[in-house]
């Protein structure tokens, strides 16, 4: 693992947690030796994340369409910044330059990040790590909704694992190193029980 891509918000969030959080991840990211691959915003927890990554010494990739470059988002001072066209361009570049996937607290684009490589990985077009980090329990309801999901025969349990989650980016990132990808067919069958 020597890149890791974090999902998060464009918005600092109602808690303190949230950016405790997001300044922790980018320590244990740095303290790994791993790089920081993100959406190259200056805004939110993106910024805070890049900003403490960039304040320890460490490499900061981000990947940002043109159209948010030109409302004054865009990070002033990565090691990399690459300009796509699209959002779609974004999101595929990421997760080349990526060896794992990390989710903070964020809203819409980060579930929509994060259940986009999630796919990509229950397909098995790539055997990366993807994980929540369940901030102060920001994810609680998502879970229980992917746990029904499994109950109710439309996620298979092993699927289901696909998706690490921790409350501390240290056991996140250890969980990560430990992480073997899924071999089995994505359809559940309606003879399957």
């Amino acid at each position: 693992m020597n890149r890791v891509c974090v999902f998060t918000g464009s918005s600092p969030g109602a808690s303190s947690d949230y950016s405790a959080a997001a300044k922790d991840l980018a320590e244990a990211i740095v303290e790994r030796g791993c790089e920081l691959v993100y959406g190259g915003a200056n805004v939110g927890l993106m910024g805070v994340v890049a900003d403490r990554v960039l304040e320890l010494g460490g490499r900061a990739v981000g990947v940002i369409p043109k159209a948010l470059v030109e409302m004054e988002v865009a990070h002033p001072s990565l090691s990399e910044l690459h300009i796509v066209e699209s959002m779609h361009a974004r999101k595929a570049m990421m997760t080349d330059l990526s060896s794992a996937f990390v989710a903070l607290p964020g809203g819409i684009g980060t579930l929509e990040e994060t259940f986009e490589v999630l796919t990509w990985s229950q397909l098995g077009m790539h055997s990366k790590p993807v994980g929540l980090l369940n901030v102060a329990g920001y994810y609680d309801g998502l879970i229980e909704f992917l746990n029904r999901a499994v109950t109710e025969r439309f996620l298979k349990p092993e699927h289901r694992e696909l998706l690490l989650i921790e409350e501390r980016p240290s056991a996140l990132l250890s969980a990560f190193s430990r992480y073997r990808a899924v071999e089995t067919g994505k359809w559940i069958e309606r003879t399957e029980t």
